[in-house]
């Protein structure tokens, strides 16, 4: 299968695979938000659009375009086309700088990269048919406040990620009660049971729990006490592809 990535300006952004690192989760005694698999999982589902020049935009809480002031740290011959106040009311706009064009039944998410924190300015997700769009898209982030946001050079302004979305129409969302599901239940109980004694030992200090921090069995794709065999369909880290250039 193919993602297909069509240049529309002559220097696009730089397209990288989703990574898993975020300043926020660094500045945390011992990394500790990168145990919890989801979030680094969601990190990494999808690809990254770098910012190619750094510069600070400004909102003054007006509703016109001209309220939004963008100030590039140097230079850029295609900093008007890249970002701009297109739709006013405090709406800042990335051009993805592709059109991007996916299998039939696929569709692409647009949105910010998961877990990635801006004060004062938050991105809009959008989803698009791009098996059969034929132009590009834009990124916009909504500005929360008056004031002043930076973007990086290299920081991510989009990151996208792929969906069969049609399928979702097929699923129809039921309620139960886990008494219904013997097995499940079964297994609920015993880690429901592990985890309440793992967290009572590190309230008491105990020092095999403290040296152990957090228990794994998520992580590592694991039932407490081997109640069922190993899903074989885990993972703990994504690893997507680089785009690449084909003429």
């Amino acid at each position: 299968m193919e993602l297909e990535i069509y240049p529309t300006v002559d220097r696009p952004p730089e397209i990288v695979p989703g990574r898993p690192q975020r300043a926020w989760m660094d500045r945390f005694a011992d990394r500790h938000p990168y145990r919890c698999l989801p979030l680094s999982m969601a990190n990494t589902t999808g690809w990254e659009l770098l910012n190619p020049v750094a510069f600070t935009a400004e909102w003054n809480g007006g509703i016109f375009q001209d309220d939004i002031k963008l100030t590039p740290d140097r230079p850029h011959p295609d900093f008007h086309l890249h970002v701009k106040s297109h739709f006013s009311h405090g709406v800042l706009t990335f051009h993805a700088g592709y059109l991007f064009r996916t299998p039939p039944g696929w569709s692409m998410i647009a949105q910010g990269p998961p877990n990635h924190i801006k004060d004062g300015i938050q991105p809009l997700a959008g989803l698009v048919e791009t098996d059969w769009l034929p132009f590009p898209f834009t990124m916009n982030w909504h500005f929360t406040r008056p004031g002043k946001v930076r973007f990086e050079k290299g920081e991510p302004f989009c990151f996208i990620t792929l969906v069969q979305d049609q399928a979702l129409m097929q699923f129809q969302p039921v309620i139960k009660s886990l008494d219904r599901n013997p097995e499940l239940k079964g297994q609920y109980d015993v880690w429901q049971k592990h985890r309440e004694e793992f967290n009572k030992r590190i309230f008491r200090e105990d020092p095999e729990a403290t040296r152990e921090a957090w228990q794994r069995y998520y992580f590592k794709g694991e039932f407490p006490e081997d109640i069922a065999p190993k899903p074989k369909h885990h993972v703990n880290k994504r690893r997507l592809k680089t785009p690449t250039f084909r003429r």
